[in-house]
């Protein structure tokens, strides 16, 4: 097997893991509703809103290195230079969501289990504190945004490249520039969506592990 090839692989196995992740964060988060106090406490201190939170990061990262496979499979295509810049685009949106899915895992969940503890705090107060700090609430936002514009030009790479099929990255690019919007919608819209993502990854992880690449 050729190093091209073994890479364009490795990469396909990260995009598939990466939706199974992408499914599992809105499928094991808590949906209770934490705009009241007990809601918050609830969902934020368990162990499954960090579990589902690290999923959804981790599948961030893995969908940004597995995009390393589409360039490898279409790098000598006429789309090279649109592979890279999708690339780049994605990588950096995921580099700006990152820090806040950080503080929604670890910061919420360390505060949540203090008012748990029955220490006095404002916890809804603190909660918003987090999610609406300017800075954060800010680079997340652009960095969703950049993902979805990395995910659509991953698609139009897919769809000129003339080396994978033409219709392979359309859910995939659907499912990223829908991440901003399904945060507005009902727990079951938002599990619909992680599903959307998943499917949309493993299409493209299928069709780059059957995509034929060479070193030369």
């Amino acid at each position: 097997m050729s190093a091209s090839l073994t890479r364009t692989r490795l990469g396909a196995i990260a995009l598939a893991v990466a939706g199974i992740c992408l499914v599992l964060y809105p499928a094991v988060r808590p949906w209770t509703d934490e705009s009241t106090v007990d809601g918050a406490i609830e969902a934020m201190s368990s162990g499954a809103w960090v579990a589902s939170h690290l999923f959804a990061m981790i599948g961030f990262i893995l969908t940004a290195l597995g995009l390393l496979a589409l360039h490898s499979a279409v790098r000598r295509a006429r789309v090279e230079r649109l592979s890279v810049i999708a690339l780049v685009t994605f990588w950096i949106g995921a580099g700006l969501t990152l820090p806040y899915y950080g503080a929604e895992d670890f910061a919420l969940n360390a505060i949540a289990k203090k008012a748990k503890e029955g220490q006095s705090l404002d916890l809804l107060d603190l909660v918003d504190a987090i999610r609406f700090h300017p800075a954060a609430a800010t680079t997340f936002a652009i960095g969703l945004l950049l993902m979805g514009v990395g995910a659509v030009l991953v698609a139009i790479t897919i769809w000129r490249s003339g080396v994978l099929p033409r219709y392979s990255g359309i859910l995939f690019a659907l499912g990223f520039a829908l991440f901003i919007p399904q945060f507005y919608t009902p727990a079951a819209v938002r599990i619909g969506h992680g599903v959307l993502v998943a499917v949309g990854s493993l299409w493209v992880a299928l069709v780059l592990w059957r995509a034929k690449v060479t070193d030369a």
